[in-house]
């Protein structure tokens, strides 16, 4: 699966793309990462990429010309167009049926806003999926975008080493949270992994599992528990 991630930030990546179960992908070759920089799309002697908001207000916007340019000749890049989302507070709520749906994309273009975001006619015009990580406020779209591929790179067949661990992450089985686990000792400082875990008995084990998960989201979410076909 490939991303393309369009920044003002493109460093900010260069750790993360060298770590953990992101690099081994890439290694391997089942995900691709490139990296692209709206300045190289400015236009003009100082390469301006944001200007004042017309009718006054803070901070700068980020303006349609890079945005457009960089956007054009990176969906020429691929052997196909890819799917454009932009990073924004404004967005749908990034949950994990939304991830499936990403996952489902062989290419997806990532669009990270800074200052006070972007002029509404490349929304307009380029009619990207807005996605929103959370109803908070970032400095930029670039870790919201980390999140995004984070997330959905482990529903790339072949990511995870074991494929069943992402059916069994919270959200992804019936859209409860996930069950409490544990591993040895058995027995630290007083506490006790519970005996049904260690019988040897998958029924049972998978009941109280169920169970856990049911009490843990009733508990935690109860807002999930519709999805699981139980009310409050």
């Amino acid at each position: 699966m490939r991303f393309d991630v369009l920044t003002l930030f493109p460093g900010l990546f260069e750790g993360y793309l060298q770590q953990s179960l992101l690099k081994k992908a890439i290694d391997a070759g089942l995900v691709d990462i490139q990296l692209w920089n709206f300045r190289d799309w400015a236009t003009g002697r100082h390469q301006s990429v944001d200007e004042p908001p017309f009718g006054g207000g803070p901070g700068m916007l980020i303006k349609c010309e890079p945005v457009y340019g960089c956007v054009e000749h990176v969906q020429a890049q691929g052997a196909a167009p890819g799917r454009l989302v932009m990073l924004t507070p404004q967005g749908r709520r990034l949950d994990q049926a939304l991830v499936q749906e990403l996952a489902e994309e062989p290419r997806l273009l990532l669009l990270c806003g800074r200052y006070e975001g972007f002029d509404q006619r490349i929304v307009d015009g380029l009619q990207p999926l807005e996605v929103s990580v959370g109803d908070f406020i970032c400095n930029g779209g670039e870790v919201p975008a980390m999140l995004v591929i984070d997330s959905v790179i482990r529903l790339v067949p072949g990511v995870l080493g074991d494929e069943t661990s992402a059916r069994y992450d919270s959200f992804a089985e019936e859209g409860l949270l996930e069950h409490p686990q544990y591993t040895r000792p058995r027995e630290f400082r007083g506490m006790a992994v519970p005996e049904v875990l260690l019988n040897g008995n998958h029924e049972e084990i998978a009941r109280w599992r169920r169970e856990q998960s049911l009490q843990r989201t009733r508990q935690r979410r109860a807002d999930l528990l519709k999805g699981a076909g139980e009310g409050g």
